[in-house]
């Protein structure tokens, strides 16, 4: 079975994204970029929300090819090309997207057939409504938390509406030169 993998910037006080979804507080470089694409080297598949595919398609298809692309867009521009892309939206439709399907209903058998197939890991950037309801629904396997050294306040929350409690294990922890601390968690079975 594949596992599904989050992956979410967060605010040492909780929040993905500011109050009108502003992440220009998050930090990222060269070193974590490199880390970043040991995961989706070992992922074939990418799962969005509506809002974060759109932003993602706004760029990755052309970013590789621009004059200036760093490594980082040009290696990950070539990996959203080939990734398998999966979008949780009730207002998306399939016509005209290239290798993409959209779950707009029976979420959690969806998703369960998707985790069911032949492949490498899926993995979540990103798209927190959509994390919330694979979190709710106990879909989500393992965590990759990037906190960075934050407090926003407010803004829009990491977790929000946890059903029950749902016990993790630290897998591992990684430190960055620009401040920002990885987290890897697993699901434990309750």
């Amino acid at each position: 079975m594949r596992n599904l993998i989050f992956f979410m910037h967060t605010s040492l006080d909780g929040f993905v994204a500011g109050t009108k979804g502003e992440m220009d507080w998050i930090r990222v470089d060269e070193e974590m970029f490199d880390f970043v694409a040991t995961m989706t080297d070992k992922a074939d598949t990418a799962l969005y929300g509506r809002v974060t595919y759109e932003m993602m398609q706004s760029y990755w298809p052309t970013a590789g090819e621009q004059p200036n692309a760093s490594k980082h867009d040009k290696e990950h521009s070539a990996w959203y090309a080939k990734v398998s892309k999966v979008v949780l939206s009730k207002t998306m439709s399939e016509k005209g997207l290239v290798n993409t399907i959209v779950i707009s209903d029976h979420l959690v058998d969806n998703i369960r057939n998707i985790k069911q197939q032949e492949g490498k890991n899926i993995l979540i950037f990103g798209s927190p409504r959509a994390s919330h309801s694979l979190l709710n629904f106990g879909l989500i396997d393992e965590f990759w938390l990037f906190v960075n050294p934050v407090l926003l306040g407010q803004g829009i929350p990491l977790f929000k509406d946890v059903p029950e409690m749902t016990q993790l294990k630290l897998i591992e922890s990684k430190t960055f030169s620009c401040g920002v601390i990885a987290l890897h968690y697993e699901k434990k079975d309750n």
